[in-house]
């Protein structure tokens, strides 16, 4: 999705699925991310990656990324995506040196719903990394968000119930510093704040995000699907 990002070629085995996490795969790189170290990551199909000795497949947000007690969790659409259908997209991963992109590419909705699409892009850079100027350590990109809740979820059609969210977790039922939440989040409307729009982090001392200012990017650069993309492998879990 960023303008000249190809994002590699998949590795066999990996199949469309509901609910699934995958990992844990390396990120070539030690991630301070709230005074913990990590090397490896999870991802979870429902929008999201996870840091820890394992990880979880929900599908409905909790009430605030700053109380949700699943795995510290860095979440660019927490949401109830459905890529079992095979006219849907599927989630894809790119391992550069000091960088991981993470692309959730035309999903649909549980239960199988392709009649709306959602795609986006999580972009995660190791302390090696220098960005520009205008860049940071953590980038939430997103082009079309064309639903907010799976069916699961309470919605009827991709919206009311309860929506999607986007931000950071630390794991703790306690609320603290950097467990941002991108406005809009777990209310209608969300959608429409992040379609065709793009979010910077920084991580400050001990790995705590701090954010930049979202900008819309113009239509056709920053938001840019290339050709080559690396699926990712899901290992089921079964809906609850």
């Amino acid at each position: 999705m960023r303008q000249g990002v190809g994002l590699g070629a998949p590795p066999p085995g990996y199949y469309k699925n509901d609910d699934a996490v995958f990992g844990p795969f390396p990120l070539g790189f030690t991630l301070t991310f709230f005074g913990v170290n990590y090397t490896d990551f999870w991802i979870s199909n429902n929008g999201n990656i996870q840091f820890g000795a394992s990880a979880d497949g929900s599908y409905t947000p909790t009430a605030t990324l700053d109380s949700q007690t699943l795995n510290p969790m860095i979440a660019p659409y927490w949401a109830d995506v459905d890529t079992r259908p095979s006219d849907g997209g599927m989630v894809y991963l790119r391992t550069d040196p000091n960088q991981i992109i993470v692309t959730w590419d035309a999903v649909g909705y549980y239960s199988q719903h392709t009649d709306k699409l959602a795609s986006f892009q999580l972009v995660l850079r190791g302390p090696g990394y220098v960005p520009d100027p205008d860049e940071g350590r953590i980038g939430f990109f997103y082009k079309a968000v064309q639903w907010e809740t799976g069916d699961a979820s309470g919605g009827s059609g991709g919206f009311g119930g309860t929506p999607a969210s986007a931000g950071f977790g630390d794991g703790l039922a306690a609320a603290n510093a950097g467990e941002i939440s991108i406005p809009g989040s777990r209310q209608d409307g969300i959608s429409q704040v992040l379609t065709n729009n793009h979010y910077w982090f920084q991580l400050g001392e001990s790995g705590v995000p701090t954010q930049d200012e979202g900008t819309i990017p113009e239509p056709g650069t920053v938001l840019l699907f290339t050709s080559g993309l690396a699926l990712l492998a899901l290992s089921r879990i079964r809906r609850k």
